[in-house]
């Protein structure tokens, strides 16, 4: 009989934390120098040990969360160069940022191996290239541009493309991103359509704008950041001298994070290593998420295959997480598909047991911050630094509710990888924009024709980029409409509270918010996107917001997009040591329609629920807890399928129509026309935009459905309770053929 998911299928390993063997993830500030190679290795798991005495030949290291992997591999390291098997400075060790670098030459120093060169690709490719450059090319090498946007935003006005500082930002990073893809101007169209990649503005644009990007770094001879591996690659390719030089220097590699290597950097390291086999990877394919930033997994799960002869060590003992964390991390790769799912590796807690994790519903997402606000100062009260506490949500732009909650609660909080929400520079134009509407009074031709407090803020924010709906995508431009929405969702909350409430008290109350959260920063609570968080670890993390939507996130379309989502909550789960809660609220505000759904990949493992689809049985330990004023739960859905194909739906609009967008469509036409003509009237009537009567995505839904009855209508996503009874009496008349009324919008009866 199979074990719960997220239990051994074998006997427990025994435990190394004790007896001699330290946890992976704690060390002393000022340890003693080993006094000899032999007690470099004391201290390490058998698994551990196996990697660090694996000195010849390919080695792959497949490390999990919390199993030590880089106490693994500069022991090794440290091992080769005290045994005298390696020599220090023919070690070059690579990883992705200057931190994790920084903190390998630390712990190289720390076992008497100083002299190692520990960098990152960029780092050491860019010595490389200054180096040779004289003797390959002649002269000095050319200037670094450090930021390039300014450069692009050239190549876009030569293009007469006209971009805001958004979609500026948005079109450099696909040039970054194709540049370490290896994908030229020309094709990146194709590319992009082969790939299924959301680019930020149409393909052919881009190309040109890539095209005349690096036609002005050539005219000005400059290069960029990309350039630097790029240069390098062809300076190795190109000169066989240089070549062997480099690899005279070099005799021996070692990469961490190898899941996240991109095809230019794995080219580099081919040429770094000629037709030697002296590499150690270590990576783990369940933490891929830095996809679109063109990293991939592949060179990972394809090392054996490259290498038939090669070592290959598995860790999984967690030294980080308790039991009840490893058993939820576990349980949610248990459903996980793909390629790097058939890899995954099933932990092994070395810790203590400790509190099962939380899963908490909420009424509304001011409920839930509150909620979570009270739950960290009771951790911190209890004695918990709020240091070693953390909040973790998938998009920056879900910050704010928390920030005020935390402030409310007179917690200290500081947020990482992201300005504060006050702080971005799309809240603080709208901020100025708002203030001036408010200065403007009844003079401002853009408040004409907008009712009360939320639609005026939503008339003035159109402005600055807000839309009734979402860009397509991720990037710069959806983070800012996600900021604009967060302002618009707060002066409709404002308005809620203060119905009387101006443009002018939602400045005021505006400016209060941002004072309270522009104290100095103090060492607390760390509020984190999940990206962010990576590399990471607490005592406690939050992590929140896990709805449909958002957790997968609604522009996560393909299978291999939704997985990648199911990874990010997988790096979430496992920053926590000891105490984990999980939260999600059903509606949006306080009063909201209850619409939402907890995220698919708790399915099977909150208590209750039924894992659909999933490879294994999901134990998942743990109660599921309500909070004061919360609403009961309804039984668990399952996830929403196309009526015409039955493909899973993802996208929020799709959900609606209940069918895919490129699926064919049954809408009577006509009624989809006298549906908006009648919406057009209404909203004037009413004094709001038609949206506010329904949404076009809504009116085809109805248009597609024809409802024949109240009990009908109401099961139409959109149509909730209050418009029901506003606007029923007429759709159905119109759904019937009948002739409405212009104004018509009388209560219908439930049926």
């Amino acid at each position: 009989m199979r074990p719960p998911c997220g239990q051994p299928s074998h006997r427990p390993l025994p435990t190394w934390q004790h007896g001699g063997v330290t946890a992976a993830t704690h060390s002393s500030l000022f340890p003693q120098v080993p006094e000899s190679a032999d007690a470099v290795l004391d201290g390490l798991d058998p698994e551990q040990r196996e990697v660090a005495t694996a000195l010849h030949g390919p080695v792959c290291v497949l490390a999990g969360a919390g199993t030590g992997k880089t106490r693994a591999i500069t022991h090794r390291i440290a091992y080769g160069v005290r045994a005298g098997i390696l020599q220090p400075t023919s070690v070059l060790a690579v990883t992705f940022t200057n931190r994790a670098a920084g903190e390998m030459r630390g712990r190289l120093r720390q076992l008497g191996a100083g002299g190692v060169q520990a960098r990152t690709f960029h780092s050491a490719a860019l010595r490389q290239l200054q180096y040779f450059w004289p003797k390959a090319v002649g002269g000095d090498l050319p200037r670094l541009v450090e930021r390039k946007v300014q450069l692009v935003a050239e190549a876009a006005a030569r293009c007469r493309i006209r971009l805001d500082r958004n979609e500026l930002r948005d079109v450099t990073s696909e040039i970054e991103w194709s540049k370490v893809t290896q994908t030229v101007p020309a094709d990146y169209p194709a590319v992009v359509a082969k790939t299924q990649r959301d680019a930020p503005r149409d393909p052919a644009e881009i190309s040109q704008i890539y095209a005349m990007y690096e036609q002005l770094k050539r005219d000005r001879s400059v290069i960029d950041f990309e350039d630097v591996l790029l240069l390098t690659v062809a300076i190795l390719q190109d000169r066989h001298d240089i070549a062997d030089h480099v690899r005279r220097q070099y005799q021996h590699f070692v990469v961490d994070e190898y899941q996240d290597v991109s095809p230019l950097q794995q080219r580099l390291l081919d040429l770094w290593l000629g037709d030697r086999d002296t590499l150690c990877v270590v990576g783990d394919a369940s933490q891929t998420i830095y996809s679109f930033t063109g990293a991939t997994p592949d060179h990972l799960l394809n090392f054996r295959t490259r290498h038939p002869n090669a070592t290959v060590v598995k860790l999984v003992r967690d030294y980080r997480s308790t039991p009840q964390v490893v058993h939820l991390a576990n349980g949610l790769l248990g459903q996980a598909r793909g390629r790097a799912a058939e890899h995954r590796l099933e932990l092994v807690s070395q810790r203590e047991p400790g509190p099962e994790p939380a899963y908490t519903e909420y009424a509304d997402e001011p409920a839930e911050a509150e909620g979570t606000a009270r739950r960290v100062r009771d951790l911190i009260a209890a004695g918990v630094p709020a240091g070693e506490i953390a909040v973790l949500y998938r998009v920056n732009s879900q910050s704010e509710v928390y920030e005020q909650a935390l402030a409310d609660a007179g917690v200290p909080y500081q947020l990482r990888g992201a300005e504060r929400f006050f702080e971005r520079a799309e809240v603080r134009e709208a901020g100025v924009a708002l203030r001036g509407a408010a200065r403007a009074g009844g003079n401002d031709s853009l408040l004409d024709d907008a009712e009360g407090l939320s639609a005026e803020v939503r008339a003035v924010l159109s402005t600055k980029g807000w839309t009734t709906e979402p860009p397509a995508g991720s990037g710069a431009v959806r983070d800012r409409w996600e900021s604009l929405a967060a302002l618009v969702r707060l002066a409709e909350d404002f308005e809620q509270a203060k119905p009387d409430a101006t443009l002018s008290d939602l400045v005021a109350e505006l400016d209060e918010r941002a004072a309270a959260q522009h104290a100095p920063t103090v060492q607390g609570v760390t509020l984190a996107s999940l990206h962010s968080a990576k590399g990471l670890e607490w005592d406690a993390v939050f992590l929140v917001g896990l709805t449909e939507g958002m957790m997968p996130i609604t522009y996560a379309k393909t299978d291999e997009q939704i997985e990648e989502e199911r990874r990010l909550l997988y790096v979430g789960v496992t920053r926590a040591r000891l105490h984990l809660s999980l939260s999600w609220s059903l509606s949006r505000s306080p009063g909201g329609r209850a619409g939402r759904r907890p995220s698919r990949f708790l399915n099977g493992l909150r208590p209750g629920s039924v894992a659909l689809g999933a490879r294994g049985a999901a134990g998942g330990g743990g109660g599921i807890e309500r909070g004061i004023g919360r609403i009961a739960r309804r039984g668990t859905r399952g996830p929403a399928r196309c009526r015409v194909c039955g493909k899973t739906l993802t996208d929020a609009g799709e959900m609606k129509l209940m069918r895919c967008d490129d699926c064919p469509s049954d809408m009577d036409e006509a009624l989809y026309e006298r549906l908006r003509d009648w919406r057009a009237v209404r909203a004037k009537e009413i004094g709001q935009p038609a949206y506010c009567v329904f949404t076009d995505k809504t009116l085809m839904a109805i248009a597609e459905a024809v409802p024949g009855s109240a009990g009908e209508l109401a099961g139409i996503s959109g149509v909730g309770a209050r418009k029901l009874d506003r606007f029923g009496t007429a759709v159905l008349a119109m759904c019937a053929g009948e002739t409405v009324e212009e104004g018509a919008g009388d209560a219908v009866d439930e049926v």
